[in-house]
């Protein structure tokens, strides 16, 4: 018996080394050994290209970086190829000239509906289109030196790159561990990318972060974004493919967004340059033909940055959202905005937007501008649908004025969708309208600097259920104002009697 029991163990052993050891020589390319350089001088390009053929000539394999500086300008992934960066090596993107030249940006599917950059991938540091199975790896940096922040028209200049990495098409993509600095106009400008995994990934930018369109099932984590001149993450869903794709099944979780300064983030120094309104928020929006569905955002922090956004305004259904545990601080216009509009920019005879079935919940905001109170917009006869904000904590910098309280705001209906075109806000905590069917509960407000607005302002809704709701006034300030509301209840909050109206035209509580 004890002479079987130690062949077993023996043969169990013997199994287990042989598939680590067959994992162990798994195959590895280095690019050094495919004439690369490293010396941050000599174009690169080539050599790199040539070690990702010869793995994906192979079946497949990992192409690796060792310590040092690679110069190139547009690398070309192959399907079962992954990019191995190790610690000290970095991917820098050549400066263009008449000499080194980025692939040039194909001619767009549609080139309509969508910022030219969002039509184009080819002019990038890194491409791949319709791959499966790539990974880029490791503890290195990508570096987009020689990267444009903006776009160039054909005729403009051609021969830049402004992406560090587009993917178009591709499926089973994971990109995990490396830094992202000076990422060009989008660090990450992801379209139709699906089963997809990004983690513990760094980055520090100029524009977007991670720009994620009309995908399916993404994961994004632990992910770490400063992006102090555009948004950090953006999720789409445009019209570059020629027709609408929505964005769906995508969670985000245990991640932070910020507006320092540039590089400010990766050096540890976190600087201000004074601007007052620095992005590096996360965004739906504002690209919305296909539709966001099926999307959870949980444990994430905003510092120095905007605020969260969702916006639908070019025939998108937004729904089923679920929003919980987020921290902000230092936040610069309005720190929950959820805005459906009609700017329709896509086809003639596109369907409105909807947005509907969204749930907001245990968000904490300290150190928020008094211009703007949390906006919740749809537009007349296209109501914002069953939206339930809970524990919700908002402390305010004040400072409003009666003026500021009588202000009217626009409709906005075909403006583009941002905090920023509403202007300082009538109400200091939430600025609400054409809305049906809203839940406030464990909801409190407050400011630093006396403010002589309401709270609330509600315009033109129906269906708004208020329990246990907390607001510091001014005195002789009301604490909601109503105009044209239907089935308004308000419970369990102290400041104020419970209160049913079935409808009225204008009322102050």
């Amino acid at each position: 018996m004890k002479n079987s029991y130690n062949i077993l163990v023996i043969t169990v052993a013997l199994l287990l080394s042989t598939v680590f050891s067959a994992v162990a020589q798994a195959p590895v390319y280095n690019v050094k050994k495919y004439g690369a350089k490293g010396d941050g001088k000599n174009l690169d390009t080539k050599a790199i290209d040539k070690t990702i053929d010869a793995a994906a000539a192979a079946g497949g394999g990992t192409v690796y970086f060792p310590a040092g500086d690679y110069l190139s300008v547009t690398i070309h992934l192959k399907s079962n190829v992954a990019l191995y960066i190790d610690q000290g090596a970095t991917i820098v993107a050549a400066t263009n000239d008449d000499n080194i030249k980025y692939d040039m940006p194909e001619k767009g599917e549609n080139e309509i509906y969508q910022d030219y950059g969002h039509s184009h991938f080819h002019n990038s540091l890194i491409v791949g289109e319709n791959l499966h199975d790539i990974s880029i790896l490791g503890p290195g940096k990508i570096w987009g030196k020689g990267l444009i922040k903006d776009e160039r028209k054909p005729g403009q200049n051609e021969g830049y790159g402004n992406k560090a990495l587009a993917l178009k098409f591709c499926k089973n993509v994971t990109l995990k561990d490396f830094t992202v600095y000076h990422g060009g106009w989008f660090c990450f400008l992801l379209t139709a990318v699906d089963n997809a995994t990004i983690d513990n990934i760094k980055m520090d930018t100029g524009r977007d972060g991670i720009d994620l369109i009309s995908s399916k099932n993404v994961h994004i984590s632990n992910t770490t974004i400063n992006a102090p001149g555009d948004d950090a993450l953006c999720l789409k869903c445009d019209y570059s493919l020629n027709y609408p794709r929505a964005l769906e099944n995508v969670t985000i979780t245990n991640c932070m967004v910020s507006g320092y300064n540039e590089g400010t983030f990766l050096d540890g120094s976190f600087k201000k340059d004074g601007r007052q309104h620095p992005q590096g928020r996360i965004k739906f929006g504002t690209e919305s033909n296909g539709g966001y569905k099926n999307i959870t955002i949980t444990n994430c922090i905003f510092d120095h940055c905007k605020g969260l956004a969702l916006e639908t305004v070019d025939g998108a259904a937004l729904e089923d959202i679920t929003i919980s545990n987020i921290t902000m601080r230092d936040i610069n216009n309005s720190p929950i905005f959820v805005r459906l509009g009609a700017r329709m920019r896509g086809p003639k005879d596109s369907p409105y937007s909807t947005l509907r079935r969204v749930i907001i919940s245990n968000i904490i905001a300290y150190d928020v501008t008094g211009e703007q109170g949390a906006i919740i917009s749809g537009i007349p006869g296209h109501d914002i649908e069953d939206l339930t904000l809970n524990n919700i904590r908002i402390y305010y910098k004040g400072g409003g004025t009666k003026e500021q309280a009588g202000r009217e705001v626009k409709p906005l209906i075909r403006d583009y969708p941002e905090p920023d075109s509403f202007g300082i806000t009538p109400a200091y905590g939430f600025f609400i309208r054409n809305v049906k069917d809203l839940k406030m509960s464990d909801v409190e407000v407050s400011f630093m600097n006396e403010d002589l607005r309401p709270a609330f302002i509600l315009d033109n809704v129906d269906g708004a259920d208020f329990q246990h709701i907390r607001t510091q006034g001014a005195s002789g300030i009301p604490m909601f104002k109503l105009n044209q509301v239907k089935n308004f209840n308000l419970f369990n909050s102290n400041q104020l009697p419970n209160t049913r109206l079935s409808a009225v035209d204008k009322k102050e509580l």
